[in-house]
């Protein structure tokens, strides 16, 4: 993921990296090579690379199990945070970084770049002009295949902590709405090549009575959904359904009746704004650095994405029990 993040941070203007940290000092002198960033310092801990330089920002990309460890070190240190996903390994170990970075007045965000997606944009501005009324239901699913090798395949939960916070952050940007309680069973096909938690499904009370229902799985060979899901939004007056790629189609009703059914007649949603903030992690990186330099607040800010982490680990909570539990951020 770093090389995903040092591409979008060389296409910022004004920002410089100062130094790359690694526990293996030779990937980061590697890293450094190979984007050109000659006068970049490498390090094998935030600790040393802090001790020699005073940047502005610190770029957290570690495996999730020492995530807090480096967000609490950064921030001591006086030191803007924008960190991958899932922002900690546990909800009081988020809830720990978020206040620590309240406490030092210091921003800190998370890199939840589906929603910086075009089509999320789309959807988001299209639900909330209201032309199929409130959302009733959401249903998502995630069906796809991949061998990541590493940490990933040795991860408990995988799909629901590494991969289900980016649909769940989703939901909640295009529709509103906001969680309260869940139902998840979660299981490992015998096909599986990860050590646990490849796949999943949940039932998810959400505010104003709608329901979201997420499908997923990381060991579903053929017929792949696309890494941003495939959608159905249902609302009072009509459904929206986004295959994750290219296609988002609309229908609302009409008011006349057609048989049994309500006749229905096909919605325009509208192309990109102007104003949509889109990109990926670019997108997140650059809201993030314009608050950085005094601008408003980004939008993945870590007190907001509790709420969608929440959700990930009422979902754990839910599967390893067996029972429906709150979602409490």
């Amino acid at each position: 993921m770093s090389k995903a993040w040092l591409d979008a941070a060389r296409q910022i203007d004004g920002l410089a990296i100062v130094g790359l940290v690694d526990v293996d000092l030779e990937r980061a002198r590697s890293g450094a090579a190979e984007f050109g960033l000659d006068k970049a310092d490498a390090a094998a801990s935030l600790e040393v690379m802090l001790d020699r330089k005073t940047p502005d920002v610190v770029f957290d990309v570690v495996v999730p199990a020492a995530r807090s460890s480096v967000a609490k070190a950064a921030l001591a240190r006086g030191c803007h945070l924008l960190t991958e996903k899932p922002l900690a390994a546990s909800l009081d170990e988020a809830r720990a970084v978020v206040a620590a970075a309240q406490k030092a007045d210091r921003i800190h965000a998370v890199v939840q770049n589906r929603r910086y997606h075009p089509a999320v944009r789309r959807i988001q501005r299209f639900l909330k002009g209201g032309a199929i009324g409130r959302p009733t239901s959401i249903h998502c699913d995630f069906f796809l295949g991949p061998h990541f090798g590493g940490f990933r395949e040795e991860m408990e939960h995988v799909l629901l902590l590494d991969m289900a916070i980016h649909t769940f952050d989703a939901a909640r940007a295009m529709t509103g709405l906001e969680a309260s309680r869940i139902y998840c069973r979660e299981w490992s096909p015998t096909n599986s090549w990860y050590r646990q938690g490849a796949s999943a499904a949940a039932i998810l009370d959400m505010s104003d009575g709608a329901v979201f229902t997420y499908r997923g799985s990381w060991c579903a060979d053929g017929e792949r959904t696309s890494w941003e899901s495939s959608w159905r939004i249902v609302g009072e007056r009509g459904s929206l359904v986004w295959d994750g790629f290219d296609s988002i189609r609309a229908e609302a009703t009409t008011g006349a009746r057609d048989g049994l059914f309500d006749a229905v007649t096909a919605l325009d949603v509208p192309p990109l704004d102007p104003a949509d903030r889109v990109g990926g992690h670019l997108g997140v990186m650059q809201d993030f650095i314009a608050a950085v330099r005094g601008g408003p607040p980004p939008e993945t800010a870590g007190e907001d994405n509790l709420k969608s982490l929440a959700m990930v680990f009422a979902a754990i909570k839910s599967a390893e029990t067996g029972r429906a539990v709150d979602v409490e951020a």
